[in-house]
């Protein structure tokens, strides 16, 4: 049996060095001859910025324009959280004011009902663009002159304290109202108070505020932070390789979304930078020196710091510190410092020691506030 004739056309004609000839004639670029290399390199360079163009103007579209818009309609608000528990305590109002990260101090406040045994209780509900004490000051002045309230007690948080100690200067030293006291929940008086491993991650923050365009808005870069603050979490470092517990992920990824990114009372990264400066101006032992002075028609208002007895626990303000300098500017003989130091606590969580924090507020604070109040102006 005859073998079949193949066609010329089909027989497989196969030359390396013509396909490498034919593969130089389609390369972008082929023909030119004078700058050639450094033509292809701006060329590529152009598509390289091109592309980057296209993804950074999807980053603003769908990342940065939203959150500024909705963050240009944001503004400080009074938040009405509990009656007082007696009829002579609508002549008070307790305000709280949140730490670094918060929005919204009414859980907090929510979680110490003993704060009506002083009077009505209000929170503060930041302004998410920012921070500005002189604008809070007014607003608490303009809705106690509303409400007919005559003496004001402020609460601060961790670093709602530095904001609480700058709101009291505006209103003790520019209002008609009387202010009895500031709480100060472990509250760093300035940044050396900060621990280090906390103030480098503020410190981290504040530099990719200045650097990346968009950072005060971007939910993907407070996303990477977060999920960068609770790494320990999910990744386990064994010699030179690296563990991801997958189980631990999901659920951070989770918590993340829920509680930093979808949450409209998570606070953006510009309220975030705006209560870390506020730490790392310094502000705090200034105010607390204007109202540790005797200003004539004005008592001097109480001040209590609540602190672990252990230092210790606090991981994230070293509260000895804070508690030396509060001795030195509002202590002494003739000073107004009161000082709790219950065992349990850790750093500033009434909502995760509620019990702790409510027992000292009716056996300790309250009595020490409510004889500066009964005392009267000088």
């Amino acid at each position: 049996m005859s073998s079949p004739v193949r066609h010329p056309s089909t027989v497989a004609d196969y030359d390396d060095a013509r396909r490498r000839a034919r593969l130089r004639e389609t390369r972008l670029g082929h023909r030119w001859t004078a700058w050639r290399r450094t033509r292809l390199t701006l060329l590529r360079c152009a598509i390289a910025l091109v592309a980057v163009g296209a993804l950074f103007g999807q980053y603003w579209r769908y990342d940065v324009a939203p959150e500024r818009e909705r963050l240009s309609h944001t503004a400080p608000a009074l938040v009405p959280v509990a009656p007082p528990l007696a009829a002579a305590g609508w002549d008070t109002a307790v305000i709280d004011l949140v730490g670094l990260g918060g929005l919204n101090a009414a859980p907090t406040a929510a979680a110490l009902p003993s704060l009506r045994l002083l009077g009505v209780v209000w929170a503060v509900r930041y302004d998410n663009a920012g921070i500005d004490t002189k604008v809070i000051a007014e607003m608490i002045v303009r809705a106690t002159r509303q409400a007919g309230v005559r003496d004001i007690v402020l609460v601060g948080h961790s670093m709602g304290g530095v904001i609480a100690l700058e709101v009291a200067r505006h209103i003790h030293l520019g209002s008609d109202r009387r202010l009895v006291a500031v709480i100060l929940d472990c509250t760093p008086v300035d940044l050396d108070a900060v621990r280090p491993q906390s103030r480098g991650h503020g410190t981290d923050l504040v530099r990719f505020m200045g650097w990346l365009p968009g950072a005060r808005e971007s939910r993907l870069l407070r996303f990477a932070v977060e999920m960068t603050a609770r790494r320990e979490r999910f990744v386990q470092r064994r010699g030179l390789f690296v563990d991801i517990d997958v189980a631990e992920l999901g659920a951070a990824t989770a918590e993340v979304l829920r509680d930093k990114i979808f949450s409209r009372d998570a606070a953006s990264n510009g309220l975030i930078e705006a209560q870390f400066l506020a730490i790392v101006a310094g502000g705090a032992t200034a105010d607390l020196r204007a109202l540790a002075r005797r200003t004539p028609g004005k008592q001097r208002p109480a001040i209590v710091y609540i602190r672990p007895r252990d230092a210790d626990r606090d991981p994230v303000v070293d509260v000895e510190y804070s508690h030396q300098v509060l001795i030195e500017i509002s202590g002494g003989v003739d000073g107004t410092l009161l000082v709790v130091r219950p065992r349990e606590i850790e750093h500033a969580d009434p909502r995760q020691r509620p019990a702790e924090y409510n027992a000292i507020i009716e056996t300790q604070v309250l009595p020490f506030v409510q004889r500066y109040q009964r005392a009267g102006p000088p």
